[in-house]
């Protein structure tokens, strides 16, 4: 029976490619290369966190590990000559040989992280790795301006705003404790209403009774609910006011221009002299007796 020759043409085929894989694993021996187990991790503000940067392959027993801060395009050192350097000092190590933990993470810590490590003794000295950390904050207790009063078919703009949440928080309109759609055509619930909410910026057009929650990723805050009058605008009895007073004016101006012909702001003249004390001759001084309750006059003479 003749052998099947076939199965030793198919090995001799497959011989070229098992050579190239040896020979890209011979490639790969003697370079140092990372990896991380998470290169995007997001932590609450206030917690600890762990940038994790592990060495697979190096042939350097030793090798020189450094960490960077890439921020607003600048970089600094976080961990260099085998010290924790910058605003980690004192909050941050080194875990095994290249991962690093932060301690009581803040949102400026919020950063590209660059894994370095520098292996002397391999084909591939260098190699490293980049970590993106996102601190999260929770939302304070947001700003809120509700008009007092606002007539019946007037526009009021509801303000709601929140600077301290990241990442940047949306925001909720309630009123009674019941939530707000974005828009009220889209809810037949609101159709009675007209109103336009806008989760970006906070702010709600319409008339009522609201308060403002803002939420983001760590968390939600709300402001205290604040009550807004909505009143009828009476334009009949605006104008009717406005027409009395405008009839009282009419019958005081009146009434003056009567009393100034008939003569009532003109001071009357006396008939006759008025009344004039004496004059008084020089030298002469007057006294009063209690006797005689008059006026008597005595002379002198001056020299």
């Amino acid at each position: 029976m003749a052998l099947r020759r076939p199965p030793r043409l198919r090995l001799c085929a497959r011989l070229p490619d098992f050579f190239l894989l040896l020979l890209f694993r011979g490639c790969l021996i003697g370079a140092v290369n990372l990896k991380s187990s998470n290169r995007t991790p997001v932590v609450q503000e206030f917690e600890s966190v762990e940038l994790s940067c592990i060495i697979t392959d190096s042939q350097t027993s030793d090798p020189r590990i450094e960490w960077k801060k890439i921020q607003d395009e600048q970089t600094t050192y976080v961990f260099f000559d085998n010290k924790i350097q910058g605003d980690l000092a004192g909050r941050a190590e080194i875990l095994g040989k290249t991962s690093l933990k932060i301690w009581n993470v803040t949102r400026r810590d919020s950063a590209l992280y660059r894994c370095e490590v520098v292996a002397r003794n391999d084909r591939k000295e260098i190699d490293e790795i980049v970590i993106e950390l996102t601190v999260q904050v929770k939302p304070v207790t947001p700003v809120c301006r509700v008009p007092k009063a606002v007539p019946v078919g007037k526009m009021a703009t509801l303000h709601c705003q929140e600077s301290e949440g990241h990442p940047r928080p949306h925001y909720s309109w309630y009123r009674n404790d019941v939530p707000l759609p974005t828009d009220s055509r889209a809810n037949p619930r609101f159709r009675n209403s007209s109103f336009h909410l806008n989760s970006e910026t906070g702010t709600l057009d319409d008339s009522g009774q609201y308060y403002c929650i803002a939420s983001n990723d760590a968390g939600s805050a709300r402001c205290e609910e604040q009550e807004m009058e909505v009143y009828d605008l009476n334009i009949g009895g605006i104008i009717g006011g406005v027409l009395v007073v405008l009839a009282v004016l009419a019958l005081i101006t009146l009434g003056i221009c009567c009393a100034y012909r008939r003569g009532y702001f003109i001071n009357n003249k006396q008939d006759g002299e008025s009344y004039k004390n004496p004059g008084k001759p020089d030298g002469v001084n007057y006294i009063r007796t209690d006797e005689e309750g008059d006026f008597r006059h005595k002379s002198s003479f001056v020299i």
